[in-house]
C-alpha cells in the first residue's frame, strides 16, 4: 500500500486539465503511440466539441522512481459547477490534488471553490502553473497569486505546459514525494467508496470505487449500504485504458466492479460498499442523494412521438442517474415530461444528447426551480411546487419559500460596479468583497437560484467583457414574496408560459412578456389579445391586430350607410372567428420569454 498514490486534478474550466492528464498518461507509458489522441479521457463527442469534462474518468498509471515501482491512480473530475457533488466524491476518494492554474488567466472562481472542497477533505495540494509557454503568460505574477492563496513557498509551485510536456517529470516526482500513501486496514471488514458509475449496454452498470479498508474479491457477496441491496461481484479489476480483471483488490486501491445491475439508480455516487456476511459498522460520511436544482418540461414536437421520447429518456437515464423525469401534460403542448436537472449546463447537455443520440426533436419549456408552498391549514402543509401551475390559490397560501445560493464572482476591479448592479437587479444581497490582488476582486452574494437560471451567466460575461468567473453553492430555502404570472392568449391561459416571479418585478416582466409575444405570434384573421394576469387581475395587455380585407373597396361615392353595413358585417364575422379560432404559438415564443433582456 505504501507505493500507491491516489490523486485528482482540480481546475477552473479551460485551464488545461484534460491536456495535462494526456501528458501524464504518455510519460508513464500508460498509452501507446497508436492510442494517443487529444483529451483522451473525454470520450463523448460533446465533451470534445465543448472542451469540457461532463463525466469523470479514472485511470491507473505505473511509474518507476529511484528503482521503486509506484501505482498512481488519477481520479478525474468534471469541471463544471453543476456536477459539484460528483467532484466532492471524487475528491473524497483521494489523498492529494493537483491544483492547476492557467498562467495567462490566473485564479478563477471554480479554482477556489474546488480548492475549498479539497482542503475540507484534508488533501495534500500540489500547485501547478500551467501554460507557461504561452506568449500572454504572466508566470511571476500568477505564482505570487498562488502563494498568497495557498500560503505555500514559491519553489513548491511547479511550472508546466500541458501542450509541450514541460514539467511533467517534476509533477510525477511531486505526486510520489508529497502525496501521502493511503492509510487503510487490510484486516478490517470491507469498506469502499463509490465515486462514479457508467452504464455498459452488454454488462450493466460498472461501479467505480476506492477501497478504504479490507479487500474485495471476485465472487464475493457485497452490499450497498444506502440502498441496502446485496449483489455478487461477478468481476472486479483495475482501470487502465481498458479494464484489467483481477482476483482481489486491496485497501488503498481504486477499481471497478460489475454485478449485472441493470438500473443506474441502484448505484448511488457516494454510497459505501461492504461485505454482506461481515459488514462494516460505519458508512463513509458525506453521502447524499443528488437533488435536481432546475426543472423544465420536455415535450415531443409531434405528439405521436411521446412513447419514443419516453424510451429515449429511459435509455439516457441508464447513463445519467441524476436525470429525473415524470410524465405531465400541458394544454398547449400535449403530453410530455417534467424533468429535473442539476443545472443549466446539465439541461443543455440532455437536450443535445436527445437530439444527437436518439434523433428526437423536443420543445423545452421555461426552466424554473423547486419552491416550497406553505398552506394556511392547521397544521400547515408543505407543498413542493416544481411547476408554476401547481401553486395553490393565493387565498389559501401562507408563504412561499425559494432556494437560495451563495454566489462567488471573481472579476477585475474595473468591473465591480457593473457586476454589483447586475446582482442587485437579480435580487442579490452582497455579503463579502475581498481584493485578492490590486486588480482582482472576489465578490460574494446571497441570491435566489431562480434568478440565475435564465440569462445570468451570459449577462455577467457581457458586463465584465468576459473577465468574470462565477461559481455557486446552495444555502437552503428562504421566504419570498412570489406571485404566479399567467399569460392569456385570446382569453385562454397558456400553462407553458406561466412563471413564478417576485411581486416587485411582476408588472415589468408581465409587460415585457406581452410585448415580446406580440412580436412573435403571427397575425390571424381576428384580433388576438395577449394579457398577463396575477390571479384574476390583468396587469398588462397587448393586441396582435387582425389581417384586414378592405371590404369597402367596391363602394365609390353613395351613402355612408352602405359602407357601415359592410363594416358591421365584417365585425360580426371577426367576432365569430375569434370565438372559434385557436392561436398557434411558435417554438421561438417559449424560448423568447427567457431572453427578455435581449
Amino acid at each position: 500500500m505504501k507505493n500507491i498514490r491516489n490523486f485528482c486534478i482540480i481546475a477552473h474550466i479551460d485551464h488545461g486539465k484534460s491536456t495535462l492528464a494526456d501528458r501524464l498518461l504518455e510519460f508513464t507509458k500508460t498509452i501507446t503511440d497508436r492510442e494517443k489522441q487529444d483529451q483522451l479521457l473525454d470520450n463523448m463527442d460533446l465533451e470534445r466539441e465543448r472542451g469540457i469534462t461532463i463525466k469523470s474518468h479514472a485511470i491507473q498509471m505505473d511509474y518507476e522512481l529511484n528503482g521503486e515501482q509506484y501505482v498512481l491512480n488519477l481520479i478525474d473530475t468534471p469541471g463544471h459547477v453543476d456536477f459539484s457533488y460528483e467532484v466532492s466524491r471524487s475528491i473524497a476518494a483521494c489523498e492529494g490534488a493537483l491544483l492547476i492554474v492557467d498562467a495567462a488567466q490566473s485564479i478563477q472562481a471554480q479554482t477556489i471553490s474546488n480548492l475549498y472542497l479539497a482542503l475540507e477533505n484534508d488533501l495534500e495540494i500540489i500547485p501547478i502553473l500551467n501554460k507557461v509557454d504561452l506568449p500572454s503568460a504572466n508566470p511571476e505574477e500568477v505564482t505570487d497569486d498562488i502563494v498568497d492563496l495557498l500560503g505555500c513557498k514559491r519553489e513548491e509551485v511547479i511550472p508546466a505546459s500541458g501542450k509541450t510536456g514541460f514539467g511533467i517529470p517534476e509533477i510525477l516526482q511531486a505526486i510520489i514525494e508529497r502525496i501521502p500513501a493511503p492509510s487503510g486496514q487490510l484486516n478490517e471488514p470491507l469498506r469502499a467508496l463509490i465515486f462514479d458509475s457508467v452504464y455498459n449496454p452488454f454488462r450493466g452498470v460498472e461501479t467505480y470505487f476506492r477501497v478504504i479498508n479490507g479487500s474485495i474479491k471476485k465472487g464475493q457477496q457485497i452490499k450497498f449500504i444506502a440502498t441496502d441491496k446485496s449483489y455478487f461481484a461477478d468481476e472486479v479489476g483495475t482501470l487502465k485504458l481498458k479494464q484489467l480483471p483481477k482476483k482481489e483488490i486491496f485497501a488503498g486501491d481504486v477499481g471497478y466492479l460489475i454485478t449485472g445491475i441493470k438500473d443506474a439508480r441502484e448505484v448511488k455516487v457516494g454510497d459505501t460498499i461492504t461485505d454482506t456476511k461481515n459488514p462494516t459498522t460505519e458508512a463513509i460520511a458525506g453521502f447524499e442523494d443528488v437533488k435536481p436544482m432546475v426543472f423544465a418540461g420536455i415535450y415531443p414536437v409531434d405528439t405521436e412521438d411521446y412513447e419514443e421520447l419516453r424510451n429515449s429518456m429511459e435509455k439516457l437515464q441508464l447513463n445519467d442517474a441524476s436525470l429525473v423525469f415524470q410524465p405531465e401534460s400541458s394544454a398547449a403542448l400535449g403530453f410530455g415530461f417534467r424533468c429535473g436537472f442539476l443545472g443549466m449546463l446539465h439541461m443543455e447537455i440532455i437536450q443535445e444528447r436527445l437530439e444527437r443520440e436518439f434523433n428526437m426533436t423536443v420543445i423545452t419549456t421555461v426552466p424554473n426551480v423547486s419552491y416550497h408552498a406553505f398552506t394556511r391549514k392547521k397544521p400547515s402543509e408543505i407543498l413542493i411546487v416544481n411547476n408554476p401551475s401547481d401553486l395553490p390559490d393565493p387565498s389559501s397560501l401562507d408563504r412561499v419559500e425559494e432556494p437560495y445560493i451563495k454566489a462567488t464572482i471573481i472579476t477585475k476591479s474595473d468591473f465591480v460596479g457593473n457586476v454589483m448592479s447586475l446582482c442587485i437587479e437579480k435580487r442579490g444581497i452582497i455579503t463579502n468583497q475581498t481584493y485578492l490582488t490590486t486588480e482582482r476582486v472576489e465578490l460574494s452574494f446571497d441570491m435566489p437560484l431562480a434568478e440565475i437560471v435564465f440569462d445570468f451567466y451570459d449577462r455577467l460575461k457581457t458586463v465584465s467583457k468576459g473577465y468574470a468567473s462565477f461559481d455557486y453553492t446552495p444555502i437552503g430555502m428562504r421566504t419570498s414574496k412570489l406571485v404566479r404570472v399567467d399569460i392569456l392568449l385570446n382569453s385562454q391561459p397558456v400553462d407553458a408560459l406561466s412563471a413564478l416571479i417576485h411581486a416587485d418585478n411582476a408588472h415589468s416582466i408581465g409587460k415585457r412578456m406581452c410585448e415580446k409575444l406580440k412580436e412573435l405570434i403571427p397575425r390571424q384573421q381576428f384580433d388576438i389579445p395577449i394579457q398577463a394576469a396575477i390571479g384574476a387581475k390583468i396587469i398588462s395587455r397587448e393586441t396582435t391586430k387582425a389581417l384586414r380585407k378592405d371590404v369597402t373597396a367596391k363602394c365609390y361615392g353613395g351613402d355612408i350607410s352602405r359602407k357601415r353595413k359592410l363594416l358591421e358585417k365584417q365585425k360580426k364575422g371577426k367576432k365569430r372567428m375569434r370565438q372559434v379560432g385557436n392561436v398557434e404559438i411558435p417554438q421561438e415564443a417559449f424560448m423568447a420569454v427567457l431572453k427578455l433582456n435581449d
